[in-house]
């Protein structure tokens, strides 16, 4: 039986694009949980690394722009590097609380070598509308890929064991890699998914918190995630199979508390 993961043996990886707004908040949360954060700076024009340049972090900068991807795949690589067991990805704005850093590693450790997404169930109504039936729809899409259900797989809070991080030549760029991983995760490794019920975080009309606008652009991200999913699923063949396959197998959420409550399309969900 492996000793349970902790927060000494992950790192926390934080791709950046221009985060000057919200990123020292969002690295000093990340490091009242673990002392190992990596920053990804995406070539930034903003002061986002300098608002940070006092932290004991580590910092990898992309001279130019090259995407989500790219940037979660040199913070992977730099954890392997380091011997680490699993990587947390956060994103860089704010909008995932690293409060909730301590319920991905419990569920990580309660289902061993699964990712487990930071799914925003609770509280939904905060999400935009259109925010939130693109993700349904590539919910939806993504399953298929992966041959089981899923609950928010546009989040990037996200807990990766380290042989997911290790997988090589994952296809796609930007928001496309996240769904890939979790397709070439499944494909080559049987690796399934878990949600951890998290609170959507977005900008509120006079709110006290203030967040940039979402790099994530619903209907062109969502197109190019959806045009390179559906052409690996008829590449797999026998799609009718695979989307009863995928429909015959719930999502997983781990909710030791009870308290949440399962929304429309996630009533086969059961708790860890």
């Amino acid at each position: 039986m492996a000793e349970p993961i902790v927060a000494r043996d992950i790192a926390i990886v934080i791709p950046a694009l221009n985060e000057a707004l919200r990123i020292r908040d969002v690295v000093e949360g990340a490091l009242a949980q673990c002392p190992n954060v990596i920053l990804i700076d995406d070539g930034s024009d903003d002061d986002t690394v300098e608002r940070v340049a006092d932290l004991p972090i580590t910092v990898i900068r992309h001279a130019t722009r090259m995407g989500k991807g790219a940037g979660l795949r040199d913070g992977f690589a730099e954890a392997m590097r380091r011997g680490f067991r699993g990587v947390i990805s956060m994103d860089g704005d704010g909008q995932h609380s690293a409060d909730d850093i301590p319920r991905l590693l419990e569920a990580a450790n309660a289902y061993p070598e699964h990712i487990v997404i930071g799914a925003r169930l609770r509280k939904r109504s905060r999400q935009p509308t259109y925010r939130r039936l693109a993700n349904e729809f590539g919910d939806w899409g993504i399953a298929i890929g992966c041959g089981f259900r899923l609950a928010d797989s546009q989040s990037g809070q996200r807990f990766y064991p380290a042989s997911v991080c290790a997988l090589g030549d994952i296809p796609g760029e930007d928001f496309v890699y996240e769904a890939q991983i979790l397709i070439s995760a499944s494909r080559q490794l049987g690796v399934r998914c878990v949600a951890v019920p998290i609170e959507s975080r977005y900008q509120a009309a006079g709110g006290p918190v203030k967040f940039r606008k979402s790099h994530f652009r619903p209907l062109r991200d969502l197109w190019r995630i959806t045009s390179h999913v559906v052409g690996q699923v008829f590449a797999y063949g026998n799609v009718a199979a695979e989307y009863r396959r995928t429909r015959a197998t719930p999502v997983i959420i781990h909710d030791p508390s009870g308290e949440f409550t399962a929304p429309a399309g996630v009533a086969q969900a059961r708790t860890g």
